[in-house]
């Protein structure tokens, strides 16, 4: 009887023990975790180096402004979005980028002005690339973005760098499709003038 016991009590610790052991690996990738999310969360890690300094700045600003802005909220579940549209309007004087979910939901967006270019430089095809730089790496992180279907409208010089960009800051294109408006003769052209 006593020797049942005591392999009975032996057993017991060692399954504490594993137990123990189980719990503290849990812990410590836990934190691994924890670390690489807040890595992650920071607007200037891993893919965004590639930035230039003056837009970073800018962009650690506008993040310092908002969060002193912030009103507490209750936190909701984060939401998942694998497959989303990419709706790129390129004018002759801007370039907006704006990153959705299937239903149309915004996920995340970004235009020149925002990254700071001024002028003529907003319509630059070097300035649709870095705002698709930004909207693609906060729908990455936020939301899990992988897949997209494009939709360019506009005829500016940033369509197709915004594209190219979508596609080399890791999102798989399913499509891309032309929607920039075109009359069908509906309005009455002006009269020609007299010189």
């Amino acid at each position: 009887m006593s020797d049942d016991k005591i392999n009975k009590t032996e057993e017991k610790q060692e399954k504490v023990e594993k137990k123990s052991t189980d719990v503290k690996a849990e812990k410590e990738t836990a934190k691994i975790e924890i670390a690489e999310k807040e890595e992650k969360n920071s607007l200037f890690s891993g893919e965004t180096e590639e930035l230039p300094e003056e837009i970073k700045k800018k962009l650690a600003q506008k993040k310092e402004e908002k969060s002193k802005r912030k009103v507490k909220r209750k936190k909701k579940a984060p939401r998942i979005v694998k497959v989303g549209n990419a709706y790129v309007k390129a004018t002759y004087n801007n370039t907006i980028v704006t990153l959705t979910d299937i239903s149309g939901n915004v996920i995340s967006w970004a235009s020149a002005g925002m990254a700071g270019f001024k002028g003529a430089k907003k319509s630059t095809p070097y300035a649709a690339q870095i705002i698709t730089k930004i909207a693609v790496t906060v729908a990455k992180e936020d939301f899990g973005l992988e897949e997209v279907s494009v939709f360019v409208k506009g005829v500016g010089t940033g369509r197709e760098s915004a594209v190219r960009a979508l596609n080399a800051n890791g999102l798989e294109i399913n499509s891309i499709k032309d929607i920039t408006p075109v009359p069908h003769n509906g309005c009455r052209a002006k009269k020609p003038r007299r010189v």
